[in-house]
């Protein structure tokens, strides 16, 4: 296992004591996949620009999605709900989309929900009577029903994969937070844009909002 309890300390949280161990009740936790869609995965057109986001479209390949595939895999063994939250708008232009998603620039996203480049990436296919929830916002919480859904069915604990982990992940591990559910982030099932931006987040959301652990962390926590 790795050192989970003293990695990602920020200034704050540079001389606290250890964090208690972790618990994790089959009955009560959920795994919740965020944002891992079919457009984030197309190369630019742009060759300059496919070529600048190359590592993110690496560390995706090579580790985020095997991992998150991996995770959701022992989740389903384990009988833990299984999340999705997907960027996608209910209507075709677009007029219910938050402002983060409607300025120029990066976020500017127009993904009406059943485009193709709106899904979920194939090898993270929800199945069964597995949730998926549409959002316009970057919090999986605002805007949806997940905090109601999640209460309604007795989950105390989550736990967060996704991307990126500087916006749709931290906006909603810091919601989860905020409604008092325990919290777990797997680095190795997340990504930003740059691997520096993705570990400086890590480290401003650990121990505060939630704790960051590996998934060969989380996989001894179960309780039997």
């Amino acid at each position: 296992m790795s050192n989970w309890k003293n990695n990602y300390r920020s200034f704050y949280y540079e001389n606290a004591t250890e964090p208690d161990d972790i618990v994790l009740n089959k009955e009560s936790s959920a795994l919740l996949v965020i944002d891992i869609q079919n457009t984030y995965l197309e190369p630019d057109d742009d060759p300059k620009e496919a070529a600048r986001w190359n590592p993110f479209f690496s560390r995706m390949n090579n580790i985020v999605i095997p991992n998150t595939a991996d995770m959701v895999e022992w989740a389903r063994a384990n009988e833990i709900e299984v999340i999705f939250a997907r960027i996608a708008c209910l209507k075709n232009d677009g007029r219910d989309r938050s402002l983060s998603q409607k300025k120029p620039g990066f976020n500017y996203l127009l993904m009406p929900k059943d485009s193709e480049e709106s899904q979920i990436v194939k090898e993270l296919s929800p199945q069964g009577d597995e949730i998926s929830i549409i959002k316009t916002t970057d919090s999986a919480l605002t805007g949806t029903n997940l905090r109601l859904t999640l209460h309604n069915m007795g989950i105390t604990s989550v736990i967060v994969t996704g991307i990126f982990t500087d916006q749709c992940v931290s906006s909603t591990v810091r919601s989860l937070a905020d409604e008092s559910f325990d919290v777990l982030v797997l680095e190795d099932c997340c990504a930003a844009a740059t691997d520096e931006i993705h570990h400086q987040e890590l480290k401003i959301i650990n121990m505060i909002y939630c704790h960051v652990l590996q998934t060969e962390d989380v996989k001894q926590l179960l309780q039997s």
